[in-house]
């Protein structure tokens, strides 16, 4: 292999970094059978991968080079530690020990340790052992979105709204919760699976929300973690089979529908496009057609919460102009989503359809009982701000904005709010 200039091998890193992320720690847990262990060896090998790739050349198989290279580093780490020979000769004859072949480690198998990670980040005694049941099922799903989608640890606190230090702590027990317990790394059996199914709904769903409004980075869109998502709640479906819960439909259907717009979301520059402003022909008509018919599968199981939002979603993407929107219709698929589950995120959406389907005015006095609750949220501040904009209070809008920009985090968005913000000042 021929030497490779920095900013190529920086590039190809990134890239293996957002695409094989989940893969690598996955097969590795399976391997070393430690989730801090695998998480580390996988640092260490990206890490050197920035040196030798340049000096050596991108491998003709990055993810096999970074197994290969976590291994090694997985190996050493244990013989650091003290009182660990038996362990090492265990490893060493399960098969830790790499050999010289380049491993592959292709889709089949990649997929059976992805499954097992989100199975055992679901694991009902994660959640039992929290103080409160609802800061169980949020562990779960950050120690998966940690674990499997590579998000950091910051991310992963401002998606929950709760502080960094606090999500790091959960993330801490979580992982010494599954050392101390025992609990298997394995794909539970049919009838283990409905303890776990809520969890892993959430953690398949909040992966697929940060590729589709990533809270950082120059794009909003990260097609990998939206590809992954998509993929992941389709074997989940099909591990399920022949009857798979509603839910589980919904949510494969709802991910269908969202991500059919990726393409018509960014302009050429990058920059965001609302979906009122949209070129529809832009979008995915094949990936909506395939979503339509389970969202009535969904339907039929009963209205659940992602059955709900796809629904929602299945009336924006039928409708062949902004203006043939039924937001009506939308207006009261909120209202049921909102009995279903109380937030204040869900009522800000009902605000939005209201002041689409009747006028910027009706649905101000909505907006504001929410301020106490969302005042740190930016796309609060941004939805304020443009209601103001329809209605011609700019120099409300204006302050609405500037508030949106000092908690976004986002580069494309801020661009979006700045260009906003410009078009209401005088």
């Amino acid at each position: 292999m021929a030497s490779t200039s920095q900013s190529d091998v920086t590039q190809a890193i990134a890239s293996v970094y957002r695409a094989e992320w989940g893969r690598i720690v996955a097969i590795l847990i399976r391997l070393v059978g430690d989730f801090d262990l695998a998480e580390e060896a996988a640092q260490e090998a990206f890490a050197a991968a920035v040196n030798q790739w340049e000096t050596s050349g991108i491998p003709d198989l990055p993810r096999a080079w970074i197994i290969r290279t976590a291994r090694y580093k997985a190996i050493d780490r244990l013989r650091r530690r003290t009182r660990l020979t038996e362990k090492l000769e265990w490893y060493a004859a399960s098969g830790l020990i790499p050999s010289s072949e380049e491993p592959t480690y292709e889709s089949d198998e990649i997929e059976d340790d992805r499954l097992r990670l989100i199975f055992t980040c679901c694991h009902p005694a994660l959640a039992f052992s929290a103080k409160r049941n609802s800061e169980g099922t949020e562990t779960q799903v950050a120690l998966t979105l940690r674990m499997l989608g590579g998000l950091e640890t910051d991310e992963i606190a401002r998606a929950f709204l709760v502080p960094t230090t606090t999500m790091a702590q959960r993330l801490v027990r979580a992982k010494r919760k599954i050392r101390d317990a025992g609990i298997p790394y394995k794909v539970p059996e049919t009838t283990d699976l409905a303890p776990r199914i809520e969890a892993v709904l959430t953690i398949i769903y909040l992966i697929f929300n940060e590729g589709y409004a990533a809270t950082k980075g120059d794009s909003i869109v990260r097609a990998d973690l939206c590809t992954e998502a998509i993929r992941l709640g389709q074997l989940v479906r099909q591990l399920m089979s022949p009857q798979p819960p509603s839910e589980v439909t919904a949510l494969v259907a709802l991910m269908l529908l969202h991500d059919s717009r990726r393409d018509a979301r960014l302009d050429e520059a990058g920059d965001l496009i609302l979906l009122e402003d949209q070129d529809r022909s832009r979008w995915n008509h094949l990936q909506i057609a395939e979503a339509l018919p389970l969202v009535e599968e969904s339907l039929r199981g009963g209205t659940g919460v992602y059955a709900l939002q796809a629904a929602i979603a299945a009336l924006h993407c039928q409708a062949a102009r902004a203006e043939e929107t039924d937001w009506a219709q939308i207006v009261r698929l909120y209202e049921v989503l909102e009995r279903l589950q109380p937030s204040p995120v869900v009522t800000l959406n009902r605000a939005v359809a209201i002041a689409m389907a009747e006028s910027p005015q009706a649905a101000f006095g909505l907006i504001n009982q929410l301020a106490p609750e969302l005042d740190s949220y930016h796309l609060f501040h941004a939805t304020r701000a443009d209601l103001f904009r329809r209605i011609g209070a700019f120099e409300e809008a204006s302050q609405s904005y500037k508030r949106a920009l000092e908690l976004v985090t986002n580069d494309s968005e801020r661009r979006f709010l700045e260009r906003r913000l410009r078009e209401v000042q005088p």
